[in-house]
């Protein structure tokens, strides 16, 4: 599998000497989803939109496909596809016109705009919605628009930048189809999200971004095993907490979490099912009765919490 994106120290100032990005490395493999996560501020956004060369970066390097993104912008463009979170095509115009417009602009000759706007109204669904102003669009619509207008020249990378934020859970999984169907046929997607769902579902590959540099990588699997394992939840009688709480410490041989508002007695997993069995074997011997009890995976809500705190600034 070939690099097609790498960043090396790369920072981007702003006004003030604030740097949204401060030694920012990235290395993006061809034909998968690699998604940027970090809180407000961390400069997620800003390392999208240099990649892009929507904007320019103050030092370091960084190469799309072989070539250095500063010193060949042009030829940069001419091989990405970019999805904002707004949508970029033209309420006044039908579906349909806006993807020729963007086919035209792309250089595609008008009987060739025309047939690629076809293909891509065909592939996204929204034949039947063509000839509408764009204004009469759903926001799940118009998103699926927005990429179909992105994917006009067939770019070797894509970059979305929160591509689903205020859709319904269904036009989101309406994008993600569509993401996943892109990188089958071979386009490496750049993805930034605030919704961790989505990077745990789409991309094969995680960077978590704080203070504009990268602080962990991974697939999502390996990131949730950085923090550990997973842990054994019991929830009882609130007047059994105390003793389910004594069973649980004696058995792990740690201090359990507990949270007292829901009745609940944590303790980490130890051996996975074995280190359950345990769990339900000593509750049973003292005579607790359990209103629930599960082996616990890690989330990428832990993950994200732990690796980057909550709070941040705004992203230039």
């Amino acid at each position: 599998m070939s690099t097609v994106i790498r960043a090396e120290g790369v920072r981007k100032l702003y006004g003030g000497g604030r740097a949204a990005l401060d030694g920012f490395d990235l290395q993006v493999e061809q034909g998968t989803v690699h998604a940027l996560l970090g809180p407000n501020g961390a400069g997620k956004t800003t390392a999208v939109r240099v990649m892009a060369t929507l904007v320019r970066f103050d030092g370091g390097r960084m190469w799309l496909d072989g070539h250095r993104v500063d010193r060949h912008a042009r030829w940069v463009r001419s091989r990405i596809g970019f999805v904002g979170q707004y949508a970029a095509v033209d309420e006044a115009l039908s579906g349909r016109r806006n993807l020729e417009m963007f086919a035209r602009l792309s250089h595609l000759g008008r009987a060739r705009a025309r047939r690629r706007a076809q293909e891509l109204l065909e592939h996204f669904d929204l034949t039947g919605a063509a000839e509408r102003a764009v204004r009469q669009y759903s926001g799940g619509m118009r998103r699926r628009l927005d990429l179909a207008a992105a994917l006009v020249a067939d770019p070797v990378v894509l970059f979305l930048d929160e591509p689903t934020t205020g859709l319904d859970p269904r036009s989101r999984a309406r994008v993600w189809e569509a993401v996943r169907e892109l990188v089958g046929r071979g386009t490496t997607v750049v993805l930034t999200t605030q919704y961790l769902e989505e990077a745990d579902r789409l991309a094969d590959r995680i960077s978590v971004v704080r203070a504009g540099r990268v602080v962990a990588e991974g697939s999502p699997e390996r990131l949730k095993e950085r923090i550990g394992g997973g842990r054994v939840e019991v929830v009882v009688e609130p007047q059994d907490l105390a003793l389910a709480e004594e069973v649980l410490g004696r058995v792990a041989g740690v201090l359990p979490r507990v949270e007292a508002d829901q009745a609940r007695v944590s303790v980490p997993a130890g051996d996975g099912a074995l280190g359950l069995a345990k769990v339900v074997r000593a509750l049973d011997e003292a005579g607790l009765v359990v209103e629930d009890v599960a082996l616990r995976r890690p989330s990428l809500d832990e993950v994200f919490l732990s690796l980057t705190g909550e709070e941040g600034e705004s992203d230039g």
